[in-house]
């Protein structure tokens, strides 16, 4: 295998997954349906007890005297900030490293990247670039190899926020762009409406990665000059007669041509499965059958890799055995995440919210004292979180994972009001949505439980992720609920 080939392969094996549209969505679905009860702000209410509303503002609507936040309301109130806005800074990035915005869309770096940009780095510095440049200090292969590792990376980068860029232009949101050890994906918070949205947002990928790849090789062309003549005759010396931009580019531009090419592989959820089922929709008009026959494609192919991989093992080449293996395995499992993605959207689209809301559940009021909230609340009931209502309207909501960043001496003085979320940070769901909706609003935050309120701000119940899982399980068996 030649230097070039095993560069290519190398990039090819790290962003094979990159361009899974398993976006956030499809993951979504999966934790939706075997989600349990979490102690998160906005998590489950059990309220099994079936016991009738409770509305403990009446003995609480008094202003304490005293308060938590009025002992030492600057410090106290600017840490309970600071808190809230890290716990909205991990919301909004999923845990990874913050790279700034682009086009109004967040760039994230998960923790996992650094594997695969440390393994491109290496395999670059330690393997292909001493063969093309055996006359090159180490400070440049390495200088090289970083580079190249970096603008591969940018490649992928670019290739997602096409996808993103166009996505919003058919009216689709993009939360945020995460680099991570497979490569790239872009969380887009909904489905496409079209078979013409769907082909759109696909092919542009794809058409992305090859410009970049032909623009790259042009222009190293260019660079090289007389180098490119003597390939044909002695390969060895026209690598060595490359400067260092050259290398660059003829290294980046069929690392590109391949990922375009891998990427049109009419296989769910790669952009060419992703094209396919815009074809097969646009054909039948039903997009669950156009996704569980793009999704079929894409299990079959996925696990076709599975095949390659163990036979590649099995010959000896354990490490590319290993990471092909990986691949089809994720791939085959984003495939069908993909498909119950759509079938879990259909399924809850025309139910209205109110029909699985829970209406039974007990309410806290804004000046109760957080050790009452503990030990006649959280105690006394099943109940994770506590709405908080002022009046008929919801204030806020209380969880034990509020309480638990409270010191404990401060219980007694401090109030459910200085630990709260508020509810202009809440996401809620409109009486009149659908449970679509719904399953958004807990798909967006990352959460188990949304409140229900109606236009005029009255909370009317609560939807959890069970409610929502108990409905499909009864309703779709075809899920793996």
């Amino acid at each position: 295998m030649s230097a070039i080939e095993s560069a290519r392969n190398v990039a090819v094996r790290a962003i094979v997954s990159a361009r899974i549209r398993a976006r956030r969505v499809a993951s979504r679905a999966s934790r939706h349906l075997g989600g349990g009860d979490r102690d998160r702000r906005g998590t489950s209410v059990d309220d099994e007890r079936a016991g009738a509303t409770t509305n403990t503002m009446a003995s609480t609507t008094h202003a304490p005297s005293s308060t938590w936040g009025a002992h030492e309301p600057d410090r106290r109130d600017d840490a309970r900030a600071r808190e809230r806005e890290r716990a909205r800074a991990r919301r909004e990035t999923g845990g990874g490293i913050p790279l700034g915005r682009a086009f109004g869309v967040q760039i994230v770096a998960d923790w996992s990247l650094l594997i695969i940009f440390a393994l491109v780095a290496f395999q670059l510095g330690a393997g292909v670039l001493p063969q093309w440049h055996p006359q090159w200090s180490g400070a440049l292969v390495w200088s090289v190899a970083l580079a190249a590792a970096v603008l591969f990376f940018t490649s992928i980068l670019l290739h997602e926020l096409s996808h993103a860029i166009v996505a919003r232009m058919f009216g689709i949101p993009v939360s945020r762009i995460t680099l991570f050890l497979f490569g790239g994906m872009a969380h887009m918070e909904g489905e496409p409406r079209s078979p013409k949205a769907e082909l759109f947002m696909a092919a542009i990928g794809p058409i992305v990665s090859l410009a970049i790849g032909i623009g790259s090789i042009a222009l190293g062309t260019a660079l090289a000059g007389d180098a490119i003549s003597r390939f044909a005759e002695d390969p060895e010396i026209a690598y060595a007669s490359l400067d260092p931009v050259a290398t660059l580019l003829l290294w980046l531009g069929p690392v590109n041509v391949a990922l375009a090419m891998f990427n049109m592989v009419p296989g769910f959820p790669l952009d060419g499965g992703r094209v396919l089922r815009a074809i097969l929709w646009w054909t039948t008009g039903d997009l669950r059958r156009a996704t569980r026959w793009a999704s079929g494609a894409g299990r079959l192919f996925g696990m076709t890799l599975v095949a390659l991989g163990v036979v590649s093992m099995l010959g000896g080449n354990v490490g590319s055995g290993i990471w092909l293996a990986l691949i089809g395995w994720f791939l085959a499992g984003a495939a069908r995440s993909g498909y119950e993605q759509v079938v879990v959207r259909e399924a809850l689209e025309g139910v209205p919210v109110a029909r699985l809301m829970r209406t039974r559940f007990e309410v806290v009021g804004p000046w109760t004292a957080v050790d009452e909230l503990v030990y006649q609340r959280f105690m006394g009931s099943e109940q994770a979180v506590f709405p908080v209502m002022e009046g008929d309207h919801l204030v806020g909501i209380v969880a034990m994972s509020d309480v638990r960043k409270l010191p404990r001496e401060h219980w007694g003085e401090a109030r459910v009001a200085d630990i709260m979320t508020p509810a202009s940070r809440l996401v809620m769901v409109d009486a009149e949505a659908s449970a679509a909706e719904a399953l958004e609003g807990l798909a967006r935050r990352e959460i188990d439980q949304v409140p229900v309120v109606d236009r005029d701000g009255v909370l009317r119940g609560m939807v959890r992720r069970a409610d929502l899982v108990k409905w499909l399980a009864l309703h779709e068996p075809a899920l793996r609920v």
